[in-house]
């Protein structure tokens, strides 16, 4: 279909729409929005930033406005919609009241982090859209601030998240509380085994509809890898957000405490930013949005909280400074940049303990990700995994040796001596005629002892930046991200011209 008129939606619609400048519908919204003014049940697969909010919102308001007789009795809505964060409910909010701008309707917002007092107001003399998270709804429900067994339609969006969020529970509880004659529509980017059986237990024989294959990567991000030491993570982010190529940059964490961590370092750094997660107030969490969307910050730090859903335009950039854990995130991360149209860039830190994250995210989307500068080699990942390096095992290597040189002596062999730290480095010199011999074929003295050759040699084990020996120099770098100074990197600068047209073509996709 090549325009909204051809989707019999309504005039006033229509009108609201051609207001915000939309004609043609995205693939998902051309796809879903006859199937949910026929009454069908639905899921609805498709990548963040394809209009997955106007594929339900439009027909919804249809069906309102056809039904615009029925009263709403006090403490009930109508349509109930459930989405995981504050921000993603507050812009379907937003999306509600902006195509619905001719019908008069009444929609409202239900979020946690703001008094409970307003909200249960708000919600007295009946709605007909209700927008809420699961857990501030649950506690209106309990209250008996709120009865839902007047809703007509229930909306699960972003599904798979409000699963790895936890909301199971919270969304089961829900539904005991509704009709069994309603219309169920689910929204996700992905399909995990869980959301297919969630699909079974509360939807009627839904239709199915996707626009793109399950987990698959927005396809104008360009992707890049760069392994480094955790400890080295804070210098390199300072030195990528301080290229000139940087616009604005989303750079996620995977906790709350990192995240605030981050933004102390770059303001150290001279960098500009802030943090939005789940320990902020909805008040901070609001102003920091505004500032980064006004540009007044260049970094925004967030956990997974912003991953989804959320509609900030003119995002050059997303940093992966942790890689998450869950693959299906790495996904909706870097799902923030080349909306609309534009092009995007993503940059993920790997450090040793990230690797199996790596490789299950490459496993998910079925690629291998480019890595900037060298890939460590595995005798490193080993060597590191434990948070170790060949200095830092030097002691038990000596101890080790100290025994292993003892035993030889009390056998009369000037042989080969190994010391091993924990965390797989290892320290190995040769004694041979008196003489020692270390890592970095340093010459020691002939009278030294053997057991002072194994394992600590100068202080130097395998997987030591200090030891004098070339080839051990290149692995630390390798590990390090290939001891490049990432200034002026080639890979932040991928059409950046395209991507900045991109964003200005302004194609607001809810």
């Amino acid at each position: 279909m090549n325009t909204f008129a051809e989707l019999s939606l309504s005039e006033a619609l229509l009108r609201a729409l051609s207001d915000a400048g939309h004609v043609t519908p995205t693939p998902i919204q051309a796809q879903a929005i006859p199937h949910v003014l026929n009454g069908r049940d639905l899921i609805g697969i498709a990548q963040t930033g394809t209009g997955k909010t106007a594929a339900f919102a439009l027909p919804i308001l249809n069906h309102l406005e056809k039904r615009r007789e029925k009263k709403t009795p006090p403490k009930s809505c109508r349509v109930l919609v459930l989405s995981p964060t504050r921000e993603l409910s507050g812009q379907i909010v937003d999306s509600f009241r902006g195509y619905g701008r001719h019908l008069g309707l009444k929609v409202e917002l239900v979020i946690g982090g703001v008094p409970m007092g307003r909200q249960i107001r708000s919600i007295a003399g009946g709605l007909d859209v209700l927008v809420a998270t699961p857990g501030r709804l649950l506690d209106l429900v309990e209250q008996r601030a709120l009865k839902l067994d007047q809703v007509e339609v229930l909306v699960l969006d972003e599904a798979d998240q409000m699963l790895d969020m936890g909301f199971i529970h919270a969304i089961r509880a829900t539904i005991r509380y509704l009709p069994k004659d309603r219309q169920t529509l689910l929204f996700s980017a992905t399909m995990p085994n869980a959301i297919a059986e969630l699909s079974r237990q509360f939807l009627r024989d839904p239709v199915s509809v996707s626009v793109t294959p399950v987990a698959k990567t927005a396809d104008k991000v360009e992707q890049t890898v760069i392994h480094v030491r955790k400890a080295d993570k804070q210098a390199r982010l300072a030195t990528i957000l301080g290229d000139a190529a940087i616009d604005r940059a989303l750079v996620f964490t995977r906790t709350k405490h990192g995240a605030d961590k981050v933004v102390r370092g770059l303001a150290k750094a001279g960098v500009s930013a802030a943090a939005i997660h789940g320990n902020k107030s909805q008040n901070q969490r609001e102003r920091t949005l505004a500032s980064f969307r006004a540009g007044k910050i260049s970094a925004l730090i967030a956990t997974d909280i912003a991953a989804r859903g959320l509609d900030i335009p003119g995002v050059s950039h997303v940093v992966n400074y942790d890689l998450p854990n869950i693959p299906e995130s790495y996904v909706h991360r870097i799902g923030r940049t080349a909306r609309a149209g534009a092009d995007g860039i993503a940059v993920s830190f790997c450090d040793v303990e990230e690797r199996p994250f790596l490789r299950d995210i490459e496993r998910l989307i079925r690629m291998s990700i480019p890595v900037d500068g060298e890939a460590p080699r595995p005798v490193e990942a080993r060597s590191e995994a434990n948070g170790r390096t060949g200095e830092s095992g030097s002691g038990n290597a000596s101890r080790n040796s100290s025994r292993n040189g003892r035993k030889r002596r009390r056998s009369g062999s000037g042989g080969n001596a190994q010391g091993s730290a924990n965390g797989g480095a290892t320290g190995q010199g040769h004694g041979h005629n008196g003489a020692k011999q270390g890592n970095g074929h340093s010459q020691a003295p002939a009278q030294a002892r053997p057991a002072k050759a194994n394992g600590n040699a100068n202080g130097n084990a395998t997987g030591n930046a200090n030891g004098n020996s070339t080839r051990n120099s290149d692995r630390n770098r390798a590990a390090a991200g290939g001891g490049q100074d990432l200034a002026g990197m080639p890979f932040l600068k991928r059409k950046i011209g395209d991507r900045r047209s991109g964003a200005a073509a302004g194609l607001a996709k809810s």
